[in-house]
């Protein structure tokens, strides 16, 4: 029988609700049970597939081909799993599979109403998470902030799953303690408001973790225990860290998982924690530096820069830089810069490798291609990643192939020179305005072609790897691309579609149409990223 862990946030959005999800579930994995995440998103939207990522941050997608929120990224992180599907939902899908059971007569003729229906409906999900993945113990991070009006059909149906049994479910409520600069001591009250809003939806607490600066001193520990009905050891100091991967630790430290596997009245298993331990000590150790710059568009959102638009790009540098022991000095350079001022281009000598990463629309484009150009003439490092790939191609075909304008059809659809295009189907449901999940997305085959970086990076013919895109290389221009100089190494050879396209006589010039960021873990770097990192280590040696 599976034990469901619910995860709510409270006092403020960000509070770190993926990121505390996942560590607890990691702690009880390394204690041998079977674990897994399922994330509740409370917007309308059917996926996170149609958000800006300057919007909601990253979309990340699963081998089954769902465009999930980021969080669902952090989870197969910290696990070393894939999560599928089935683990996410929005407010949207569960109201489309509701209305749709009725059109269907799937109730009988009865009333269909937002309560209890909706509610029935998010329990069948995660009862069918808990089953199809066989797990011992299930988390569900509620997605918002208690006290709001849209979650407020998930945590009805929390109360229903603990109603129903209430010895397999556990509440656990992520809150924030300011500390304001004027006053200078921490703050319980805010906290406790929001214990209040989760009693008001007929939810007890069980846990609470206490994200703060700094870690709670003993006198809010038992203020919280006091006025939020919680055992205080089942108040968890939760301070801000440097590195996200430190977050177990400091839970482990605070006895967490005792305290979820007494509160089950489950017995502990062996625990085994380290190699995690061992490489967060490389994570706060490396000293040397590697710098890596992004060249991208989706930094900006008002005055702040919204890195978490290419959270996986980002954490997967990291992995591979921490591989070599090094220190990632990751940098965000907006693409339009060199549009408006070419000259600024140089500035990317002073890195040792550039990523272009995926994105859409022709905003910051040119810049991009420029950027891509002084890559292969400068022997810079480069890794192109889908959108990147396609434009390293525009690039390539204009410059070394004479092809003046060529261009990708989703920038200019009058191009003499459509090196990039859409396939049949994708072109069919863009014209008749069916965008959401119109892509090739998901897992799909690869063959590698021997005797080339990929090859060298993957050491195998057959690899899998994730997508999330619309256009394609077009293989009408292959041959002429292939003898300008071009090598691609990889192939999707069931439907004959170019999978990596790179430049031999360079340290590392890759691009690939897929997403290999999305299978990056802290353990294991992905193979890519490795050789990437690798030469770029090498490049101001």
């Amino acid at each position: 029988m599976s034990k469901y862990i619910f995860v709510c946030g409270g006092v403020i959005s960000g509070v770190g609700k993926g990121t505390a999800t996942a560590s607890m579930a990691l702690l009880l994995k390394a204690r041998g049970f079977r674990v897994t995440a399922v994330k509740i998103d409370q917007y309308l939207n059917v996926d996170a597939g149609t958000i800006r990522p300057t919007e909601h941050g990253e979309v990340f997608v699963t081998d089954d081909g769902m465009e999930t929120d980021q969080d669902l990224g952090n989870y197969e992180r910290f696990l070393d799993q894939d999560i599928l599907s089935i683990n996410y939902m929005t407010t949207g899908s569960i109201y489309l599979t509701v209305i749709q059971k009725e059109r269907n007569f799937e109730y009988d003729g009865e009333d269909v109403e937002v309560i209890p229906h909706i509610p029935e409906e998010i329990v069948r999900r995660i009862k069918r998470a808990a089953h199809q993945t066989k797990s011992d113990f299930v988390f569900i991070e509620i997605g918002g902030t208690v006290g709001e009006y849209q979650n407020l059909v998930f945590l009805e149906a929390a109360r229903m799953m603990h109603f129903e049994a209430p010895q397999d479910v556990l509440f656990t409520l992520v809150s924030y303690l300011p500390v304001p600069a004027m006053i200078g001591e921490m703050k319980t009250k805010p906290t406790q408001q929001a214990a209040r809003f989760l009693f008001e939806a007929g939810i007890q607490p069980d846990i609470i973790l206490a994200r703060s600066e700094g870690p709670i001193d003993e006198k809010r520990r038992e203020k919280i225990s006091l006025f939020c009905n919680v055992p205080k050891k089942h108040v968890i100091s939760a301070p801000d860290v440097k590195s996200i991967y430190e977050i177990p630790l400091n839970f482990e430290k605070e006895g967490l998982a005792e305290v979820i596997l007494n509160t089950f009245h489950v017995k502990a298993r062996r625990k085994n924690l380290n190699q995690w331990t061992a490489f967060v000590h490389t994570t706060k150790s490396v000293t040397r530096p590697v710098k890596i710059a992004i060249v991208g568009k989706y930094f900006q959102t008002g005055d702040f820069i919204l890195s978490d638009s290419y959270i996986s790009v980002i954490e997967a540098v990291k992995h591979a830089a921490w591989h070599f022991k090094r220190k990632p000095e990751i940098s965000w350079l907006g693409s339009e810069i060199y549009e408006k001022d070419p000259r600024r281009i140089r500035e990317l000598k002073k890195y040792d490798g550039i990523i272009v990463p995926g994105g859409f629309g022709s905003r910051g484009v040119e810049g991009k291609i420029k950027a891509i150009e002084f890559c292969r003439k400068q022997k810079i490092p480069f890794l192109g990643l889908c959108y990147g790939l396609q434009l390293a191609v525009v690039e390539f075909a204009r410059n070394v192939c004479k092809m003046p304008g060529a261009h990708t059809t989703e920038v200019n659809p009058k191009t003499k020179y459509p090196v990039i295009h859409t396939l049949p189907e994708q072109l069919a449901n863009i014209r008749e305005k069916r965008i959401g999940g119109s892509m090739r997305l998901g897992a799909y085959m690869c063959d590698v072609k021997p005797g080339t970086a990929a090859f060298k990076a993957y050491g195998t013919k057959l690899i899998t790897e994730r997508h999330r895109h619309r256009y394609e290389v077009n293989n009408d221009y292959r041959e002429a691309l292939e003898m300008g100089g071009i090598v691609f190494s990889g192939i999707n050879s069931e439907r004959n579609l170019i999978e990596i396209g790179e430049l031999k006589d360079h340290p590392f010039f890759v691009g690939t149409q897929f997403h290999p960021e999305f299978k990056s873990r802290p353990l294991h770097p992905h193979p890519l990223y490795r050789e990437f990192l690798k030469a770029a280590i090498s490049h101001h040696s």
